[in-house]
């Protein structure tokens, strides 16, 4: 899914190294920034 630039993104859920579930609903009312990283080796 491809997002528009300022569009919001929908809402996810991800574990992280320590094992905790992480959702961005975590953060709402606060700043954020989101950096996606293409898949290694793909071009992008």
């Amino acid at each position: 899914m491809l997002l528009k630039v300022g569009s919001q993104a929908p809402d996810f859920s991800l574990t992280e190294s320590s094992g905790e579930e992480i959702s961005l609903a975590d953060f709402t009312g606060k700043k954020i920034l989101l950096w996606f990283f293409p898949k290694a080796s793909t071009p992008g």
